[in-house]
């Protein structure tokens, strides 16, 4: 397919109405490509965050590769409409992709998850194992604490000061640290991460409600991580400020089917930061 422009997030962009147990929401996604299997890919849980944001270096390749991707934007974030979580907040996320995949009419998808993806992908897959062909997860799928360094990690304290306090400077001292390389990150990335992050205030009031609400949003589930039999790929950055390597090796302890890839060099956002390297990783695992 050498030659095809760009997808674009506007041409992609889509809403649906779903409704899962007691959840009624409007919720926000990007609907590209079209072959036979779909890849679900689920952002973080930082300010300004998207489906698209969190993927834009990903998008094309898969979709290229004979992939249909759906990016779901969670509830509470972007697009999506707003809420307050009093408990789970991967639980929730799990709901939500189980009522936007019934609206769509997918019985089974592969599950890409990032940092609250990850978390959102492992209770998807406990609460729904059949619907689970294969799961990537990087920088999260099980809280708890790390053996080896204080938690939370300097990362999560900088997110959630920027949804705190909502400023410019804020947002650069989290995003300094986000990647190992922050040299990255353009002032035009920046900036759109910030307008982005502003546009929707209340999604940033909720958060920090949900947190005071209940201070663990993503609960421990390892005792239950043997019950998760779809083939998994574990992605890890060596220098993740924000949710620390030990918790991957757990990952990879507890599933029946996993393999653990770490890179160096690469903080907590593997899919951006080496997204050629992971590309390529996913659909080699995909095809296997």
């Amino acid at each position: 397919m050498t030659g095809t422009p760009p997808l674009t997030e506007a041409a992609t962009s889509r809403f649906a109405r779903i409704a899962e147990g007691d959840l009624n929401l409007q919720i926000h996604y990007n609907d590209a490509g079209a072959g036979a299997e779909t890849v679900v890919m689920l952002h973080g849980s930082g300010p300004g965050a998207s489906g698209w944001a969190n993927f834009s270096r990903n998008i094309d390749a898969f979709v290229n590769a004979g992939y249909r991707v759906i990016l779901m934007d969670c509830p509470g974030w972007s697009k999506s409409d707003p809420i307050v979580c009093t408990g789970s907040r991967s639980e929730l996320n799990g709901r939500a992709l189980a009522g936007l995949l019934d609206v769509l009419g997918l019985d089974k998808v592969h599950i890409v998850g990032n940092s609250m993806g990850g978390h959102s992908a492992v209770a998807f897959a406990l609460a729904n194992p059949a619907r689970v062909g294969k799961l990537v997860l990087m920088g999260g799928g099980t809280g708890g604490p790390s053996l080896f360094q204080p938690m939370p990690l300097e990362g999560i304290k900088l997110l959630q000061s920027v949804y705190r306090d909502p400023t410019l400077d804020s947002l650069k001292k989290m995003l300094n640290v986000f990647m190992y390389d922050a040299s990255k990150l353009t002032d035009t990335l920046i900036q759109e991460r910030l307008d982005n992050m502003l546009s929707r205030r209340d999604h940033l009031e909720n958060f920090v409600k949900s947190l005071a609400a209940n201070p663990r949003q993503f609960p421990d589930v390892s005792p239950r991580l043997g019950e998760i039999a779809a083939p998994a790929l574990i992605i890890w950055g060596r220098d993740d400020r924000f949710v620390p390597l030990d918790i991957g090796l757990r990952l990879l302890w507890g599933m029946q089917d996993a393999q653990l890839h770490v890179l160096n060099r690469c903080g907590h956002w593997a899919q951006w930061e080496h997204a050629e390297t992971f590309n390529r990783m996913v659909l080699d695992f995909l095809k296997a």
